[in-house]
């Protein structure tokens, strides 16, 4: 089975279990407490309003102990508690896939399907296709798998007041900050994979989920002409994101590096948006397309660096990360995006990727 033709098969059993289950409110075998969320139908409502229905439709599927797994304080300390380890809940918030049942795990995924979007090899699909990638890892190494990811809200979902929704595991973490219905934050976002080309896991054949990504870098550094790369090349070695997930010390630099987008000419810089793009697109749309026009008018202020990819060269998109060391980072008054390519951690002998977007002014907003 494809990989599209899977995430469709996905929503529409998804669809089919909330529809047939949440009602019920499907209790753990642990705790049979009566759950104070009933279940709506969200299928007329949009925006946030259909991502907060969604919320409690989750909860109204969870016992009260799994509740308070959950829902937890919106505090600096647990927003920063998110990781690129195999650390399951040791490093995270929330509530293990792993122990919620098809139900549940269900009307969880419809969740994330809203608030992460459907564009093509983005979002959604992109989340699903890295849990898979775990789940590949995990045939070689007990540590790694797709029921290792984890779903937490810090504070309580609603039109009204401030909440997160986070959710990921190894190699995905997302932290999207709602207030009063409107997203006031889509980062920090983490996104990595190994194996980094196709893979097959449980009958599902899936192609590399950071391939848009890949080719996004790739064409923008390599559309830049031999004097402008020279201009972005920065010294040093790199062997992950500066502003590593899960760090609660590190701050960005004062000092932005490498060329200004604006002395790039218009076809450069459009490859620079269209690489923010392959990040930002892990939302819903509405607020993609809110936070493309905020990055685009800061578009002439923000900064390309790279370093190491020694063979990179104007003009050949494919000679840029393909070892270990290769770095790029796109840096603006606002958005932060770094691509760092490292040696495989369980598949020894190929590269595997690891990214992170933040937010300048956005991360953890308001606290």
């Amino acid at each position: 089975m494809k990989r599209k033709q899977m995430v469709l098969l996905i929503s529409i059993v998804s669809a089919s279990l909330i529809a047939t289950t949440i009602s019920c409110k499907k209790k753990s075998d642990s705790d049979s407490s009566t759950s104070t969320y009933a279940s709506t139908d969200c299928s007329s409502l949009s925006g946030v309003a259909k991502i907060v229905c969604l919320a409690n439709n989750f909860l109204s599927t969870l016992s009260s102990a799994q509740q308070s797994q959950v829902v937890i304080a919106l505090t600096l300390a647990n927003a920063k508690r998110w990781s690129n380890l195999p650390c399951g809940l040791s490093c995270r918030n929330g509530i293990l896939f792993s122990a919620l049942t098809d139900a549940q795990k269900a009307a969880a995924l419809a969740l994330i399907q809203v608030a992460s979007g459907t564009v093509s090899n983005e979002g959604y699909e992109e989340f699903q296709t890295i849990r898979a990638a775990d789940d590949y890892l995990g045939l070689s190494n007990s540590g790694y798998s797709s029921g290792n990811y984890v779903i937490a809200f810090l504070g309580t979902p609603g039109t009204t007041g401030k909440w997160m929704l986070q959710f990921g595991g190894h190699h995905y973490a997302q932290n999207i900050t709602y207030n009063n219905s409107v997203v006031t934050s889509i980062t920090p976002l983490h996104e990595a994979v190994e194996p980094n080309g196709s893979f097959t896991v449980n009958g599902t054949t899936y192609t590399s989920p950071l391939a848009t990504e890949l080719a996004a870098m790739r064409d923008m550094l390599s559309t830049c002409t031999s004097s402008e790369l020279s201009s972005a090349k920065i010294s040093g070695t790199f062997s992950d994101c500066l502003m590593v997930p899960g760090s609660t010390t590190n701050t960005f630099p004062s000092t932005k590096q490498g060329i200004k987008v604006s002395s790039l000419s218009s076809a450069a810089q459009t490859k620079v948006m269209t690489a923010i793009a392959a990040w930002v697109n892990d939302v819903d749309p509405t607020t993609a397309a809110s936070y493309l026009t905020t990055y685009q008018n800061e578009l002439a202020n923000t900064y390309v660096c790279y370093a190491a990819n020694s063979s990179g060269t104007s003009g050949s998109a494919s000679s840029f990360f393909t070892t270990n060391t290769d770095y790029v980072r796109i840096d603006g008054p606002s958005v932060w995006i770094e691509f760092v390519c490292q040696n495989g951690v369980v598949i020894s002998n190929q590269i595997h990727y690891h990214t992170v977007m933040r937010d300048h002014n956005r991360d953890y907003i308001g606290l």
